[in-house]
């Protein structure tokens, strides 16, 4: 190869290793899931859009609405809100009211709901928020792999 058909030097550590030439294939590949379709691992715009819905939900209608609570006075409370939401749906359904709206649920990795065990634990991570911003190559945040579950589309 000459220099032409090499990559910058800068492109290697700025684009990562796919810019390398390194394959890593697409994400969910390793946990045997499909590249696109029902059952692919769940994009960042589906998720981050599920995650303000249900927080509108828990903020405005649940906490203000309904509890007659100001957030910016007591903002413990629509977190409070929040992680029994995600408790008690993604438990027994699967997946959040913005879940369903985006179109994509949380599965474990063995197929099907997560367990009730697993379900705390992520709910527990991600009201922390910071390993939901924290992920892996296959888009699964710390908090996913804590759990050893996954976000897939429906």
């Amino acid at each position: 190869m000459n220099s032409r058909q090499q990559p910058r030097w800068t492109q290697t550590w700025l684009g990562g290793v796919r810019s390398a030439g390194v394959d890593l294939g697409y994400p969910g590949e390793r946990l045997g899931l499909p590249q696109e379709g029902s059952g692919a691992v769940a994009g960042f715009g589906r998720r981050i859009g599920a995650i303000v819905i249900d927080w509108l939900i828990c903020t405005w209608a649940i906490a203000q609405g309904l509890l007659r609570v100001n957030p910016a006075e007591q903002g413990w409370v629509p977190l409070a809100i929040f992680a029994v939401e995600y408790i008690v749906l993604v438990g027994t359904m699967g997946m959040t009211f913005g879940m369903r709206l985006f179109g994509i649920r949380v599965a474990a990795l063995g197929g099907g709901r997560p367990g009730l065990v697993a379900v705390l634990v992520r709910t527990l991570l991600l009201c922390l928020a910071v390993p939901a911003l924290i992920w892996d190559r296959d888009q699964r945040g710390l908090h996913d792999r804590a759990a050893n579950t996954v976000v897939v589309r429906l």
